[in-house]
């Protein structure tokens, strides 16, 4: 009877599959108390603000956040040694299987834990002449008797450029090149790269020392001629290409980090084309997603480690994504719409990462234009804009238009190419589609791409400082020509502003001298 019970379960798993997760966290500098040459020197043992009672805390803290998130397999960075990853797993009594991996030189290292079979692990050397590069963890994992390849990576900072970065992205291509082009392997930890790196970091001098080519999309492959690889196409590629789960989440979820004032992507979970198709282990599609339970995410702001109060987490946020090892039911996936013969409406629009088929949108409005833009609206719906429109598209008309490209550029959407404009009719009532600024959220980002009115405030600085609600808010200001903008402080008028984007802060910017008394 027993062995019964035991070959029906055997039966049960392989019929249906097991599902499981993954997740990653940078845990921010979690020393032991052990003195070992290599500490950051505001984490010294036993100094006024690291000692056994902020690391009891410490300890405490993280282990809350792994136990709450409870994934199956967890790749950690920032962690100084196997005696802090021992003290940790005490406190979690989840992972049976675990692995710690640090240089000589380093500060902080690598651990993956897992509730499954670690059946092998391999040092991946980024760069033995520099003594600040951190190597990368292979784990292969056993789930069902079917292998996954884990690669921990924890890339260096932007303190340095970014050919520092295709150092270690560099390292993990010739790795990934041994591999069969189908296998099963993800990617994660933090990259200190946003899943759009190509976009944010391209005019960045400080960064930019590789002619615009990054670490994480193009030596990666996350994007091919500047557009991301997707879920619905990764297949077809016949070079090795990644997916990035980022893609996954509306544009306003995707931080897994805040740095002044902007939200960022560093850390990430990138997948192989084997996790799609539909063999071993299979992504469950739409399952990424970021831990921010209260006590991470508070008021807008992560709760970070306070050493001085010996309270908080870390500066980053756990990111997850559930895999299974039973083939899964096809799915649409919303950041591909692809159907000619349908109507999309702006709105739809926003929800998509790249188009395979053009998209058609009828009835829209060219409510503004300027110097290589216009903004286009549907009425009741959202307005976009569209990058060097074509020479027959005119203020206060109306048409029908076919999309064959968007874009991103530093966070905010935009149409680069339309193939067909018909049906040209007088709209003369097109400045009624304007948004009075005193009516919306301007920092609320689906009112991105309106054109705003009625806007009151005095510049300076670089910044409008207005009156709302009994507060005094203040929202940058650009001006695309420097001969208008104000030289002094001056209280000014909007009377017609372009409600823009830039690396996830919200702007107005000014075009003409006429926009604005």
């Amino acid at each position: 009877m027993f062995k019964f019970i035991l070959v029906f379960l055997s039966f049960f798993v392989v019929l249906f599959g097991k599902d499981f997760t993954v997740a990653s966290y940078n845990v921010e500098n979690l020393f032991d108390l052990t003195k070992q040459g290599t500490e950051y020197k505001e984490y010294l043992p036993y100094t006024k603000y690291w000692n056994k009672k902020s690391y009891k805390i410490k300890l405490k803290n993280i282990s809350k956040v792994i136990n709450d998130l409870d994934s199956d397999i967890l790749a950690l960075q920032e962690v100084e040694s196997d005696i802090a990853l021992t003290e940790l797993l005490k406190l979690t009594l989840k992972y049976k299987y675990f692995k710690f991996l640090k240089n000589k030189s380093s500060s902080i290292g690598l651990a993956i834990l897992s509730k499954y079979p670690i059946v092998r692990t391999k040092r991946i050397i980024v760069n033995k002449r520099d003594k600040y590069s951190r190597d990368i963890l292979k784990a292969t994992i056993n789930i069902d008797n079917k292998p996954l390849i884990v690669y921990i990576n924890h890339w260096r900072s932007k303190r340095a450029k970014e050919s520092k970065r295709i150092v270690y992205a560099t390292a993990l291509k010739n790795e990934l090149s041994t591999l069969d082009s189908f296998t099963d392997y993800l990617i994660v930890g933090d990259l200190n790269s946003n899943y759009d790196e190509f976009l944010t970091f391209k005019y960045n001098r400080k960064l930019n020392d590789t002619y615009g080519i990054t670490a994480i999309n193009q030596v990666l492959n996350t994007t091919i001629n500047e557009n991301f690889i997707t879920k619905k196409d990764i297949l077809t590629f016949s070079k090795n290409v990644n997916y990035n789960l980022w893609l996954d989440l509306n544009k306003k979820d995707r931080f897994s980090s805040r740095y002044k004032g902007s939200f960022d992507t560093p850390d990430n979970i990138i997948l192989s084309k084997g996790l799609f198709d539909n063999k071993n282990i299979s992504y469950k599609d739409n399952s990424f997603g970021v831990f921010r339970p209260y006590y991470l995410y508070k008021n807008k702001q992560i709760v970070r480690w306070n050493r001085y109060k010996n309270s908080g987490y870390s500066d980053h946020l756990p990111i997850y994504a559930t895999f299974s090892t039973s083939k899964q039911t096809k799915k649409s996936s919303t950041t591909l719409l692809s159907k000619i013969d349908k109507l999309y409406t702006i709105n739809e629009l926003y929800r998509i990462q790249q188009i395979v088929k053009p998209i058609r949108l009828k009835n829209i409005i060219v409510i503004y234009m300027a110097k290589n833009m216009a903004i286009i609206k549907q009425k009741n719906n959202r307005s976009i804009m569209v990058y060097n429109p074509p020479l027959n598209m005119r203020i206060g008309y109306k048409y029908d238009i076919t999309v064959d490209k968007i874009d991103e550029y530093h966070g905010l959407k935009e149409i680069k190419e339309l193939s067909y404009v018909e049906n040209k009719v007088k709209y003369d009532d097109y400045k009624s589609l304007y948004l009075d600024a005193n009516s919306i959220d301007l920092f609320d980002e689906r009112n991105q791409n309106e054109i705003i009115i009625n806007l009151k405030g005095r510049y300076k600085k670089g910044y409008l400082y207005f009156a709302k609600d009994g507060k005094i808010n203040k929202i940058k200001l650009y001006f695309k020509s420097k001969e208008y903008q104000p030289q002094k402080e001056k209280n000014i008028t909007i009377k017609t502003g372009h409600l823009s984007v830039y690396k996830s802060r919200i702007q107005i910017v000014i075009y003409k001298r006429n926009d604005f008394i």
